[in-house]
């Protein structure tokens, strides 16, 4: 599995929020659901995304936002348009005051709007879940990541475009995977374009020692690895592959193997079925306490309390 899979494989749409809006202008949609992270594809016009944060992109048709929570954005046909629709966590939409909505109504499956046609329409796709792991990757992008329309990623938005209003056996599904290949397909893109925004192990993957070494970690965390065996494993000598690890990676490869290790057992703490014991074993550590002594340095709480506070709501939103 190369890098990037690897660290979006937690990301998985499972019974995502997917909205198809039509749109005339004037209108502008203040969004405050706080999730991971929100696809935005613009199908048709034009339209404008602010963020909390400061930053305002244009988009035209074909275009993608990446939207990173939890900071809340506007989207609207124009900047100055004043927010006339607020959606909440739960999705809920009501007007500025807290009124119904008199303009806005459902148009069909999995769509809504002003208008029956729409001058702008754009489809939305927003991740409930989150994943320690896949954070990795999401806190390397800006608040809103554009991607503008390209060959790389207009087949995947036709598709989710064909699909996203049609409801039938195994829809759901569909439209999960349909979003995931957008969101990888948008991820990797934008990556490519700004190279100096990827992580260092985007890069380090390139390697032929060190991009070696990183798929025996990541797809063996329980092994008892070392520096000299992952150095023996990669065709180096141990001082030669420290140097090389530390220079690529900004740490050392235990210092990374202990990262590694630690990231995986805070999502695998988001699944009930598994106890601290297990995930021990499966993240290489040889008793619950070394593995309850480890994340609590590391993540600043316990295993038990990183559950109950931090993978509750994925654990509700599973529910």
């Amino acid at each position: 599995m190369d890098a990037l899979s690897m660290m979006l494989a937690g990301s998985r749409a499972e019974g995502a929020f997917l909205l198809r809006s039509l749109l005339d202008p004037p209108w502008s949609l203040r969004i405050e659901d706080h999730a991971p992270i929100t696809v935005l594809v613009l199908v048709r016009g034009s339209a404008v995304v602010v963020s909390d944060t400061g930053q305002t992109e244009d988009l035209e048709a074909g275009d993608i936002a990446l939207l990173r929570g939890p900071d809340p954005y506007t989207v609207a046909d124009h900047p100055g348009t004043p927010v006339h629709v607020l959606i909440d966590e739960a999705q809920n939409c009501a007007a500025v005051d807290g009124s119904p909505l008199e303009d806005m109504s459902v148009l069909g499956v999995r769509t809504w709007g002003n208008s029956t046609s729409g001058q702008t329409v754009m489809l939305t796709g927003t991740y409930r879940l989150d994943s320690y792991v896949s954070r990795q990757i999401l806190d390397s992008l800006t608040p809103v990541a554009v991607v503008r329309r390209s060959m790389e990623t207009t087949p995947m938005t036709k598709l989710l475009e064909q699909q996203i209003a049609a409801d039938g056996p195994g829809q759901e599904v569909l439209l999960d995977r349909l979003l995931d290949l957008v969101l990888i397909s948008a991820v990797r893109t934008w990556f490519a374009e700004n190279p100096n925004r990827s992580p260092r192990w985007i890069k380090a993957y390139e390697d032929p020692v060190i991009g070696h070494a990183l798929r025996l970690i990541h797809n063996r965390p329980e092994h008892p690895w070392t520096v000299a065996s992952l150095a023996q494993e990669s065709g180096s000598s141990r001082a030669a592959f420290a140097r090389r690890f530390t220079g690529l990676m900004g740490l050392g490869p235990v210092g990374y193997l202990t990262e590694w290790r630690l990231s995986v057992a805070a999502d695998l703490l988001a699944d009930p079925a598994r106890t601290v014991s297990s995930i021990a074993r499966e993240v290489g550590y040889s008793s619950p306490f070394a593995l309850t002594t480890a994340f609590t340095r590391h993540h600043g709480m316990s295993p038990k309390i990183y559950r109950q506070t931090r993978c509750a709501p994925l654990l509700t939103a599973r529910g």
